[in-house]
């Protein structure tokens, strides 16, 4: 059985794709449709200053192809992301996310950008904590 208070880190995705302020709709489009993600953390100088949602890009998508070249992802994104330390216990950070209707957290460790924490991986930290229960407590 999984531990009760999992650090969020078991289930962060590490080293995650990342973009930089200046990159425009285009550009981010494309790396969420070749590496299948949703969300995108915005770092300047190694530090998280925004998260871009598939949300965020699809409402530029009605503009037109030279108006999408002038829209930045600093632009589009959500300032300010909500942060958690590595440490902090897997179930506290979902509730934070339930509470706050966001589909992702910056992770960091020792103050430093370490990854994103998506609605995804908390599903996936559910499937393994449903499947590592004992037979008995499972419903079967």
């Amino acid at each position: 059985m999984l531990p009760a208070n999992m650090p969020v880190d078991e289930f962060t995705t590490p080293d995650p794709i990342t973009v930089t302020e200046d990159m425009n709709i285009e550009e981010l489009n494309t790396l969420m449709s070749e590496h299948a993600i949703r969300h995108l953390p915005v770092l300047r100088d190694g530090v998280a200053v925004g998260v871009i949602s598939d949300r965020d890009v699809r409402l530029c998508a009605g503009l037109s192809l030279a108006e999408r070249f002038q829209v930045s992802a600093g632009d589009i994104m959500s300032p300010e992301p909500l942060t958690v330390s590595s440490t902090a216990a897997l179930d506290e950070v979902a509730f934070l996310m339930s509470e706050n209707k966001i589909g992702s957290v910056i992770v960091l460790e020792d103050g430093q950008f370490l990854g994103i924490f998506t609605a995804t991986d908390a599903l996936n930290a559910l499937i393994e904590i449903i499947r590592s229960m004992p037979q008995s407590c499972s419903g079967s």
